[in-house]
């Protein structure tokens, strides 16, 4: 005869009890994360969830700096900002900025990657070299190369005296002034590149060229075939990172031409600027910045759709 702790009524109690008892438990540890991300869901809605929405709305409204014209005016400000030739110039120069400076910051960071996987005598001074520009604020990198792009007293048109090539105004000349700006971003920003594709490579299994050796293949054949496709995902996230960031670019260009020479490297970031805080416009700075924001986020979509085509051949 089954006793009353084996009976299936007692079975049904001390389950349901062990169930109770988890979904408590389980309460309890969602109640724990909740409390843990608080602080920052607070944070993150205060600082850009609420500036976000709050900068939408002043999109649709003429509002300028001293709070005057709050009115909604509907889409008068995106209209406007679709006709403005002057945006669409710092637009232009955004896209240009960040052609000339994506394809060489991809390319000579992974360059000098592959030279300091080759196991050169200093590699660490090497890895230092490449990457300590990166660490250093934007006002010094400015510093320093205005110093440098100096018509007169400059480094880099003193040694182009040394050859006899006249002096470059490079920061003055609208022939010259993005590639100026775009040399300085590339010694500020490509050891964070340079970083990335070294730890890739150095993930590589050395079986692989092992094999490949001892198949035949050559340092070119195995570069093609074995480091070129092994680093493709790393290259597909520094570019996807790159674009963003030349997309983005302002402080440099401010602070080396501040948009000059006759608005050749302003950026569309500087033009945002300039019309909420120089032209007291912020209803029209909104609109244009959320139009900039949409043209990022299709570019973003066209980027990725490219990038799983390609992963996916």
């Amino acid at each position: 005869m089954p006793t009353a702790v084996d009976s299936p009524a007692a079975d049904l109690v001390v389950a349901e009890g062990n169930s109770t008892g988890r979904v408590r438990a389980r309460r309890g540890e969602s109640l724990t994360g909740w409390a843990f991300a608080a602080p920052f869901a607070v944070l993150f809605g205060l600082f850009l969830v609420v500036p976000a929405v709050y900068g939408l709305y002043l999109s649709f409204t003429g509002e300028t700096l001293t709070g005057a014209n709050g009115e909604l005016i509907g889409f008068a400000n995106f209209a406007e900002a679709l006709g403005d030739p002057d945006m669409w110039k710092s637009f232009g120069n955004t896209l240009w900025f960040t052609l000339l400076s994506t394809v060489p910051l991809v390319v000579l960071s992974l360059a000098f990657a592959l030279l300091v996987n080759l196991g050169l005598p200093g590699r660490w001074l090497w890895r230092l070299s490449f990457f300590l520009p990166y660490l250093l604020a934007s006002t010094v990198v400015v510093l320093f190369w205005s110093w440098m792009y100096n018509p007169k007293l400059g480094l880099i048109n003193g040694v182009l005296a040394e050859f006899g090539i006249a002096p470059v105004a490079w920061l003055q000349d609208p022939n010259v002034a993005m590639i100026s700006v775009v040399l300085t971003t590339l010694w500020w920003t490509i050891g964070f590149n340079f970083l990335l594709y070294l730890a890739a490579l150095q993930n590589i299994p050395e079986q692989q060229f092992e094999a490949a050796a001892i198949d035949g293949a050559g340092k070119w054949r195995q570069l093609f075939s074995i480091v070129i496709p092994q680093l493709a995902p790393t290259t597909a996230l520094i570019v996807t990172l790159q674009v963003l960031a030349s997309l983005k670019v302002f402080d440099q260009i401010y602070m080396l031409t501040n948009g000059g020479p006759a608005g050749s490297t302003r950026s569309i970031v500087q033009y945002i600027y300039e019309a909420g805080f120089t032209g007291y416009r912020f209803g029209y700075s909104s609109a244009i910045s959320y139009l900039f924001f949409a043209i990022i986020v299709l570019i973003s979509i066209a980027q990725y759709k490219l990038i799983n085509r390609r992963s996916a051949q």
